[in-house]
């Protein structure tokens, strides 16, 4: 090999250790950041007609799209749960743990102690106002449940709005990356930090829905939901979404009153079995219209049955067949054709209310012309029997199972606990899995320990070009001097 053949070899090796050094400052510099995957310099042999040495053919970023995509799906299901899971806890929060103060049970509780204390003195103006107290307390307890759940149906709807707009600014993003890169493939530039900036884009995205992603030509990718849904391919889609200023215990998806999820215009199935389920979308869909009404409607059944109980053909022989009993559909008779919302509409009757001064009506009867005896406490003691007395219930929504109004109570409560028992099991499992698969993944990526073997290397070649350069250069100095 000629002098000049060695001096380019150890030349071309210099630059490609000097670039090599440089990928691996970088690598360790973002073991840690996000999407960031690990760079190797690609080297080929010199062309021929030279003397050798070492080409740069690229930079070649790894990663793996086995490991990346199953952990993207984790992470949709982890979404999912997760939003399950608060939805549930919270439920159980307001409806709380029976005993503990302003439990729905705990009132419950209240109200019948107060029958059974009034029963045994029903001459204490106290302590019929205490029963009057006890029962408003009551109706406001269910008022705050239907009123909180609706706002969590007004939360979810707020929240697919703001998701679906970030979904859409993603897209938007990753179609614009995807014609950067078909421009750098083109001309050979190196393409690996659009791709970090894709894959942090990707991860975003997989969050608000489970994704496939579709490799295409010269970089680019296409991208699906797992059930089948086009998000992007070779344009993004319009997702579409419209939000409502307030929500009401009638209003469904169904009946048209909410909005579902359209693609470029095209109504989609928004349930949770359609083309975007998965994710924490479908949960927030989930939550707005199935969850959430589903307790409303056991929470509206609850009520009806306390009206029924303590209306007309119950323990108060007072009542007409059409007046209104003890509780009241905001001050009038029960409508069974309105049972929807009832538990927000739930008031006791103004004749008995406290401090309306005909308190002793809960002692003589609501539709009594005049107190009678003082001492007479059966009406009291009936009611406190009929919130115990098992009766198959007038509502579809509960089931056709003799119970009395207590177990309803004990059976919402249970039914809230039980629902947030498993999700957090769930959620716990799910959240394992995820942690599980993004360790797996992070093993793939930078190892800084090797990178700085890598270094040291590299650190060696770099001393035995510099070496062959100067042996060269010693050489040709003394051919010079001859």
């Amino acid at each position: 090999m000629s002098l000049t053949g060695a001096l380019y070899n150890a030349f071309s090796g210099l630059t490609a250790n000097s670039r090599a050094a440089a990928l691996v400052s970088t690598n360790i510099s973002n073991a840690t950041t996000e999407g960031y995957g690990r760079r190797e310099l690609a080297l080929t042999p010199g062309s021929l007609g030279t003397s050798g040495g070492v080409r740069i053919a690229g930079v070649i970023r790894h990663n793996d799209p086995v490991i990346i995509a199953d952990r993207r799906v984790s992470d949709a299901e982890l979404a999912y749960s997760n939003s399950m899971y608060t939805h549930s806890k919270q439920l159980e929060t307001l409806v709380g743990e029976s005993g503990s103060a302003g439990a729905l049970a705990t009132r419950v509780t209240a109200f019948e102690n107060s029958l059974l204390s009034a029963a045994t003195d029903p001459s204490s103006s106290q302590r019929l106002e205490n029963v009057a107290t006890s029962a408003t307390s009551l109706t406001q307890s269910l008022h705050k449940l239907s009123t909180e759940i609706q706002q969590s149906r007004q939360a979810a709807d707020t929240s697919i709005g703001q998701q679906v707009e970030s979904l859409n600014i993603a897209l938007g993003r990753l179609d614009a990356i995807n014609d950067a890169v078909v421009k750098a493939s083109s001309t050979g530039s190196d393409v690996a930090t659009l791709y970090d900036e894709r894959a942090v884009i990707l991860d975003s995205i997989s969050d608000i829905v489970p994704l496939r992603v579709v490799q295409r030509d010269r970089g680019a990718i296409a991208l699906f939901t797992t059930n089948g849904a086009t998000l992007l391919d070779g344009s993004p889609m319009e997702i579409g979404f419209e939000t409502v200023n307030a929500i009401g215990p009638g209003m469904s998806l169904a009946d048209g009153d909410l909005n579902g999820l359209t693609v470029n215009g095209l109504a989609m199935n928004s349930t949770s079995s359609g083309f975007f389920a998965g994710g924490s979308l479908a949960a927030q869909f989930e939550i707005r219209d199935q969850a959430a009404p589903e307790s409303q409607a056991e929470l509206d059944a609850i009520a009806r049955d306390l009206i029924e109980r303590l209306g007309p053909g119950g323990p108060d022989a007072t009542l007409g067949a059409t007046d209104p009993g003890l509780f009241t559909d905001a001050g009038t008779a029960l409508d069974p054709l309105k049972e929807v919302g009832l538990a927000g509409r739930i008031e006791l009757n103004s004749l008995v209310a406290p401090d309306s001064g005909s308190v002793w009506r809960l002692r003589d009867g609501l539709g009594a012309a005049v107190q009678g005896e003082v001492g007479e406490g059966r009406l009291l003691q009936s009611i406190s029997e009929a919130l115990n007395t098992s009766s198959i219930p007038s509502s579809a929504t509960l089931p056709s199972v003799s119970r009395s109004f207590v177990n309803h109570i004990s059976e919402f409560s249970s039914n809230a606990a039980g629902t947030r028992v498993r999700a957090e099991n769930e959620h716990s499992f799910l959240s394992s899995q995820n942690t599980a698969l993004s360790e797996l993944e992070f093993s793939k990526g930078v190892d800084t320990d090797q990178e700085l073997q890598r270094l040291m290397q590299i650190e060696q070649h770099f001393t035995a070009n510099a070496k062959v350069m100067s042996v060269v250069d010693e050489l040709m100095e003394r051919l010079m001097s001859i």
